[in-house]
């Protein structure tokens, strides 16, 4: 069962093959959210600064039944934060807003404001400075993994060339519909993880008839058959849902797409 597999970081800190994504969950109803994730057996909770909700997904660990060292929490220091003051700052203040005593992985959320995203300007300088504020979270123990989301290659290059700890992930958009096959590539072979958000597209994928009649083949959804697809490519995929029946059937994924169809999801 995909809930109780894991990959192994760098560090060889584990983290479940699988995690429940929170954007543009309310913070108000996050903590239910959260709650009912951990009951239907998740243990891999995804959030960020930038979703205003790591409140209340703190109020959902503390109200679940699971002891925290069983749980595997994921925030990120906002796009929009480019000094090493302001990103040692705001980590300290993910751990307050989530109750906790260290998170299990921060990462930077995006190399550019997100009013800039995709500009030539790629905050290099900038992202290095990030970078030295959680390497420091890393070594004070505040967090037990580091890593990034949403970096191309030049953006892992320029870390890479000057950390002390290298990333441990990269958190980027794929699905079968946008597959960044050579990012997905240059990551791995650097010994970094990608987790895959919007899995599902945004939800565009469910409305695909195309991918409904692969899906049939296999008797799955098509989300089933999203999260598989970038299962078996090694990637960590983080579906969103707020429906307890969706959490279920998200992690009924234990089929195999044959190569034949994944060389052609590949290029969808």
């Amino acid at each position: 069962m995909i809930l109780n597999q894991k990959y192994t970081l760098s560090n060889g800190v584990e983290i479940p093959k699988l995690g429940l994504g929170t954007w543009k969950i309310d913070n108000d109803d996050v903590a239910q959210t959260v709650r009912e994730a951990i009951n239907a057996g998740y243990r891999h909770i995804d959030t960020a600064q930038a979703y205003e909700n790591e409140r209340g997904v703190g109020e959902g660990i503390l109200a679940s039944s699971v002891k925290r060292d069983e749980l595997f929490i994921t925030s990120k220091v906002a796009a929009e934060i480019k000094s090493y003051d302001e990103a040692v700052a705001s980590i300290d203040q993910s751990l307050e807003r989530l109750g906790l005593e260290f998170i299990d992985l921060m990462l930077i959320h995006c190399p550019q404001p997100w009013n800039e995203f995709g500009s030539d300007n790629r905050y290099l300088e900038e992202n290095r400075n990030v970078w030295r504020a959680l390497e420091e979270a890393y070594e004070a123990g505040k967090v037990r993994a580091i890593g990034v989301s949403n970096f191309q290659q030049v953006d892992l290059e320029n870390i890479l060339n000057e950390c002390n700890v290298k990333p441990m992930a990269n958190q980027i958009l794929a699905n079968i519909t946008h597959t960044p096959l050579d990012l997905i590539q240059y990551t791995q072979d650097q010994g970094i993880l990608v987790e895959a958000y919007s899995p599902l597209a945004h939800g565009d994928l469910l409305k695909n008839e195309e991918l409904e009649e692969i899906a049939e083949k296999y008797g799955v959804s098509v989300a089933q058959l999203s999260i598989r697809f970038d299962l078996q490519l090694g990637l960590l995929p983080l579906p969103k849902t707020v429906t307890p029946e969706r959490m279920k059937t998200n992690t009924e994924v234990d089929f195999k797409i044959s190569e034949e169809d994944m060389d052609y999801l590949k290029k969808v």
